[in-house]
């Protein structure tokens, strides 16, 4: 039985990748020369850590700064969760952390953008979640501590998003230390700032939400999405737990706007009508959009 070939990446889908790897590293090194810098304020990670070592590390040792440290931190993650993350998502990673270093570099004669904690926290946070957000979703990585965390949780009892939280209380105290209680509480509002930007570059900023109705009435209010909803809608037969009966079952997905008119189409037709909405973080498909309202 021959083998399944898979479908190389074409050299423009690539160059696609890179130029977006690109921005987001390019992105994340002004958040951190510009702004966090500056104001001896950190990120969470293998960032954070290499930005507290460049700050300890005399002026003298020229060749540890910044750049240098992400690099060498980065390097055994990569390494190391080479079977873990797959040969693309490596190269990516290594390619984004590189791009880092060297916009780091190039940032680095610049002046502050600014010396209010405030401003460098809350934009700083926002122009680095941007940055590594673009870097994840087009296939690569400026930090190495989820990989090692999706080597680690393997055989310890913690989820990856409980052991980075761990790793970064440690951080975020190193920084207390080091910087004082006040930039170490900045620190941990860039994080979460950056954090959600994350998210929102990742999943995008269209919110939906799927819909799982259960009805008798089940044809009309399908009917009633499609022509008064303007969306599109899939059958689903499934079967009730106690009465052990078959069930036609809507499933159709509406942005965030269109869940107060879903539900009273639905109430409408069946007041007694089952209905669940569950948030959806992306949806593809060129018809989604055209609904008509």
């Amino acid at each position: 039985m021959a083998q399944k070939q898979h479908k190389k990446e074409t050299p423009s889908h690539i160059a696609y990748r890179l130029f977006f790897i690109f921005l987001g590293a390019s992105l994340a090194a002004f958040s951190i020369e510009r702004l966090l810098i500056p104001n001896q304020i950190i990120d969470g990670g293998v960032i954070g850590v290499s930005l507290i070592l460049d700050y300890l590390i005399p002026d003298d040792w020229s060749l540890l700064n910044f750049a240098t440290l992400v690099i060498l931190l980065n390097a055994p993650f990569m390494y190391f969760g080479y079977k873990q993350i797959g040969k693309t998502f490596m190269l990516s990673s290594i390619v984004g952390v590189l791009f880092l270093a060297g916009a780091e570099r190039f940032f680095h004669h610049f002046e502050p953008l600014t010396t209010q904690p405030i401003l460098a926290t809350v934009f700083g946070g926002l122009a680095l979640g941007l940055g590594v957000g673009l870097v994840i979703r087009h296939g690569g990585s400026l930090d190495g501590t989820e990989i090692l965390g999706i080597l680690l949780t393997k055989k310890l009892p913690f989820s990856v998003g409980e052991f980075v939280m761990f790793i970064n209380v440690f951080i975020f105290s190193w920084a207390a230390f080091v910087f004082g209680m006040e930039q170490a509480m900045y620190s941990v509002m860039t994080y979460y700032i950056a954090f959600k930007t994350i998210d929102a570059v990742i999943e995008g900023l269209d919110e939906t939400r799927a819909v799982l109705i259960v009805s008798d009435r089940y044809e009309e209010i399908s009917d009633a999405i499609l022509h008064r909803l303007g969306r599109g809608t899939t059958k689903l037969l499934g079967k009730g737990g106690y009465t052990d009966e078959q069930k036609e079952v809507i499933y159709a997905v509406v942005t965030r706007l269109e869940v107060t008119k879903l539900k009273s189409i639905v109430n409408e037709i069946d007041p007694d009508a089952f209905i669940a909405i569950m948030v959806t973080h992306e949806v593809k498909g060129a018809k989604f959009k055209s609904a008509i309202h």
